[in-house]
C-alpha cells in the first residue's frame, strides 16, 4: 500500500504521521517501520523520522501486534522516586521491542518493576524517554509518572540533560579534547547501520582523553544530541572505532562493546532538585583495560 504526506503533517515523526493515514495504532505503525515493512520513498528510516510534505510510505503494516508484558528482566535500581527512576541497564539487553527482539526487554523489566507506569510515554516503551544499544551499558533514566515524561522528554529535546559515557577507542586521539559535528542518517544499503551524511541529522559529539595506551585510549564521551549509534558513528569517522565494535570497528579483542553510559545529570522536571548520578566501568570492562596497554 501507499500513502502520501500532506502538508498538515509536514515535520512529524514518521510513526505519528503513517498511523494517521494508515487507520492504524501508533504501536502498529512503529513496528513496521522498525520491521522496515514500510519504507519512506523507498528508503528505510527510524520512527522518529521527521516527514515532508509528498513524501510516500510504501508497504505493509502487520495486522497483529503483541502488547507489552512485564517480564522479570535484570537491572539494577540506582535512584528511584515517586516521579522517576535512574537504572543501570547490563550490556546484552535491548532497551525496547523493535526488529528482531520482542521479549526479554529492559521495557518488559520496567512494566514489571512498577506496573503503573503502562501509559505512560509511548506503547510497549512505557516510561522510557532515551534508550541505550544493546550492547551498551549504563544509566537511564525512567519516567513513573505521565508529567515526569513530559518533563523529561523536553528537557533531552532541549539538550538539559548530560549524558556521558566511557569507551575505549583503537587509535590515538589528535587532540585530549575535541568536538565532532556531523549529521548522521540510516544507511540505505545497509539499514541496521547508521552513516555520517551531509543531508542527516544534526549530531554533536564531545569527548576528553582520560587515559590513553599505546594504539588506544579511554574517552569520556558527552552528547548534545542523541541520534542512533551516534557515539559509535563519529568515532569511526574519525578513526577511533569503539573496541569490541563489530558493526564500525573491527570487533577485534575478548571483550564485549567498550561503551558504557556513566552519568546523567539534570533538573528533576518535578522538584526542581538536581540528579546527578554516576555508574563506574562494569567488572568486565575494568579487567579490559590491561589489554589496550
Amino acid at each position: 500500500m501507499s500513502w502520501s504526506v500532506p502538508p498538515e503533517w509536514d515535520g512529524d515523526r514518521a510513526d505519528k504521521v503513517l498511523a494517521h493515514l494508515s487507520g492504524r495504532s501508533r504501536a502498529a505503525a512503529r513496528l513496521a517501520i522498525e520491521r522496515r515493512t514500510v519504507s519512506l520513498n523507498g528508503e528505510s528510516i527510524e520512527p522518529r523520522h521527521p516527514v515532508r510534505v509528498g513524501d510516500a510510505f510504501t508497504g505493509e503494516i502487520p495486522t497483529s501486534h503483541t502488547p507489552l508484558e512485564p517480564e522479570a528482566v535484570p537491572f539494577r535500581v540506582v535512584f528511584e522516586d515517586r516521579y522517576l527512576a535512574i537504572v543501570d541497564k547490563p550490556a546484552g539487553v535491548v532497551t525496547h521491542p523493535g526488529a528482531g527482539r520482542q521479549t526479554g526487554t529492559l521495557a518488559a523489566g520496567l512494566l514489571h518493576r512498577w506496573p503503573r507506569i503502562r501509559g505512560v510515554g509511548a506503547e510497549d516503551r512505557w516510561g522510557i524517554v532515551h534508550r541505550l544499544d544493546r550492547d551498551t551499558s549504563g544509566l537511564l533514566v525512567v519516567a513513573l509518572t505521565a508529567e515526569t515524561y513530559v518533563g523529561l522528554s523536553a528537557a533531552i529535546k532541549d539538550h538539559k540533560v548530560t549524558r556521558e559515557y566511557l569507551c575505549l577507542v583503537s587509535g590515538m586521539p589528535a587532540a585530549p579534547t575535541a568536538t565532532i559535528e556531523a549529521p548522521i542518517s540510516r544507511d540505505p544499503r545497509r539499514p541496521t547501520r547508521m552513516r555520517v551524511d551531509p543531508d542527516g541529522r544534526p549530531a554533536v559529539t564531545h569527548y576528553r582523553v582520560e587515559r590513553s595506551w599505546s594504539g588506544g585510549a579511554l574517552l569520556r564521551v558527552t552528547l548534545e544530541t542523541g541520534r542512533t549509534h551516534q557515539i559509535r558513528v563519529h568515532l569511526s569517522s574519525i578513526g577511533l572505532p569503539v573496541a569490541g565494535d563489530r558493526t564500525y570497528g573491527t570487533g577485534a579483542g575478548r571483550h564485549r562493546l567498550f561503551l558504557h553510559a556513566t552519568r546523567l545529570a539534570f533538573i528533576h522536571p518535578v522538584t526542581g532538585g538536581e540528579v546527578d548520578f554516576e555508574c563506574p566501568l562494569p567488572e568486565d570492562l575494568k579487567s579490559a583495560l590491561p589489554a589496550a596497554e
